[in-house]
């Protein structure tokens, strides 16, 4: 069938065109797990900051079996750090700061305005009010800067709205695919997304990005790279890719197995990998407005005992000076996001 190069290197893998058998038989097994409600992926922990081990397990336990789990805990005070904390419990050190972010490499999402013009806060969609349509984060980074490993833990929730719609990207694909295998193969291909490159006062902000939607990671995982922006977006120019991606539109317009819709109270979050979502506008409340913190990684969650790893207290942005405490910046022509959960 003219599989690309990412997924001739990961046959007898489930995401191989060509072994329908392990396709089925994975296939099965995501099928029956896919969660119903949110309570499906919740796990109690008393302080994300100190997991025990139980607490540990559970949580890699359902990520393994839908990319990503919610967490419930008392902690609602506004600890920045508390994002990576949990992250290096998990195997997730390599932060992606974008330039949005504070120095810590966090990004405190909230209502910044729309006063700030352009080329601030307010110009990116995640720090409005705004809805943010379907999509995974970092789409418009190269493939040296994917982001495979979020968190997002809520401080203060809006007076109304603001409510994330969750789909594991492998169930997007199994839902795809099933349709028709032509689907993925045209979404495989390497030029079948292009984000054109952005411009501001000094110049190119972030040069364009050409990729394929899905692609299989050396580890033999699955990676998404999606939008469903409508502006600054080039689609490869043929029906193939074309019927894909109304496919794929149509389907996370509708209500397919394992969508979940979430609204993050005081102390939750969600952690895992780079899954599909969605936010619904919001109104603030004056007095106590929406605040979450976002961390994205360029790593997976990991399942060994290396993940163990503690976060030392005097790591900075800039100063890395052990694995789990370092940041991933750019410089000068940084990588300036337009999206990203919220």
């Amino acid at each position: 069938m003219g599989i690309p190069p990412e997924t001739q290197m990961h046959t007898g893998s489930p995401f191989d065109l060509d072994d329908a058998p392990r396709y089925a038989r994975w296939r099965e097994r995501k099928l029956a797990q896919a969660p119903r409600e949110a309570a499906d992926l919740t796990v109690p922990v008393r302080d994300p900051r100190a997991l025990s081990t139980p607490e540990r397990d559970a949580l890699l336990a359902t990520i393994a079996r839908h990319n990503f789990a919610v967490y419930h805990s008392p902690v609602t005070d506004e600890d920045p750090l508390l994002p990576r904390r949990l992250g290096a419990q998990l195997g997730l050190h390599r932060l992606d700061a974008n330039w949005l972010a504070e120095e810590d490499g966090i990004s405190r999402i909230e209502n910044s305005g729309r006063g700030d013009g352009g080329e601030g806060r307010g110009g990116f969609i995640p720090y409005t009010d705004r809805a943010i349509r379907w999509h995974t984060d970092g789409y418009y980074h190269p493939a040296g800067r994917r982001i495979r490993g979020m968190i997002l833990h809520a401080v203060r929730p809006a007076a109304q709205g603001g409510v994330n719609g969750l789909l594991d990207h492998e169930l997007a694909y199994l839902l795809l695919r099933d349709q028709s295998p032509a689907h993925i193969h045209a979404l495989m291909q390497p030029d079948a997304m292009t984000i054109p490159a952005r411009e501001d006062a000094q110049g190119v902000a972030r040069a364009a990005q050409t990729g394929p939607v899905f692609s299989v990671e050396p580890d033999g995982s699955l990676h998404m790279r999606y939008t469903a922006r409508t502006r600054s977006i080039a689609w490869k120019d043929d029906d193939a890719t074309r019927a894909a991606v109304a496919a794929l539109e149509t389907l996370l317009s509708g209500a397919p197995p394992g969508l979940l819709h979430l609204r993050l109270s005081p102390g939750m979050g969600l952690v895992g990998h780079n899954v599909l979502h969605d936010r619904s506008a919001f109104v603030d409340d004056p007095a106590a407005p929406r605040l979450l913190y976002r961390a994205r990684y360029l790593d997976r969650v990991a399942g060994g005992a290396d993940a163990l790893e503690p976060l030392p207290d005097t790591d900075r942005a800039g100063e890395p000076h052990s694995p789990s405490g370092a940041i991933t910046r750019t410089g000068g022509t940084t990588a300036r996001a337009t999206q990203g959960i919220g």
